[in-house]
């Protein structure tokens, strides 16, 4: 099952820029109510998203939970959740883990402007480096 395509939402209309992203997970996360969340919102991602995290001592252990913490401070709602934390991103199915870490790095890279550019983009380069593809896949 594919996950369908993701919807762009404006956060201030009037000046025609995005900050949030609508998605739908493959798989879906089901809560302990047995209740499944597919859709979902998920916001770009500031700086302090992506440096705060780097002090927690699970990251220091691990710094594959780097993408738990991340995804747990983009994803603004999951179905009928809106208060998600680092226990809700645990929970995914590994298929929704991947397909959200593919999104936030699409949704976070710079998309280059010149074609001669050959640069690769700084968020996708950074969450490289620091591990944020928890699957192994660089």
């Amino acid at each position: 099952m594919s996950a369908a395509p993701e919807k762009l939402m404006q956060a201030r209309p009037e000046r025609g820029f995005q900050t949030e992203v609508e998605f739908t997970l493959p798989r879906g996360y089901l809560d302990g109510d047995c209740v499944l969340h597919r859709q979902g919102v998920m916001r770009l991602a500031t700086a302090a998203d992506e440096i705060l995290p780097l002090r927690d001592p699970r990251v220091q252990q691990n710094p594959a939970y780097l993408a738990i913490i991340v995804l747990a401070r983009v994803i603004t709602k999951l179905g009928t959740l809106t208060d998600l934390d680092t226990k809700t991103i645990e929970g995914l199915f590994a298929a929704d883990l991947d397909y959200l870490q593919r999104l936030y790095e699409r949704i976070n890279s710079v998309e280059e402007t010149d074609a001669s550019a050959s640069a690769q983009p700084a968020a996708l380069a950074a969450a490289e480096r620091r591990g944020m593809r928890a699957s192994g896949e660089a």
